[in-house]
């Protein structure tokens, strides 16, 4: 099984909040509203919303790792 790990670059969020709309198990808010990571590596039932919530991120704040 692949293992999936999520980087989140802080300095570059802005607080759309698309990523914790798309998947909240995975991504939370701030007091300010910015992305919070809750599951820095996700089981494999959540990585599917995760992948849409990353590629949705206006900044490029969200980066996925994935490895074999």
């Amino acid at each position: 099984m692949s293992r999936m790990r999520i980087l989140l670059d802080l300095d570059a969020c802005t607080g759309h909040g698309r990523c914790y709309s798309l998947a909240p198990k995975v991504f939370g808010s701030d007091d300010l509203g910015h992305c919070e990571l809750l599951l820095a590596e996700p089981p494999e039932e959540l990585r599917e919303s995760a992948r849409r919530a990353v590629a949705t991120c206006p900044e490029g704040a969200l980066t996925i790792q994935e490895t074999a």
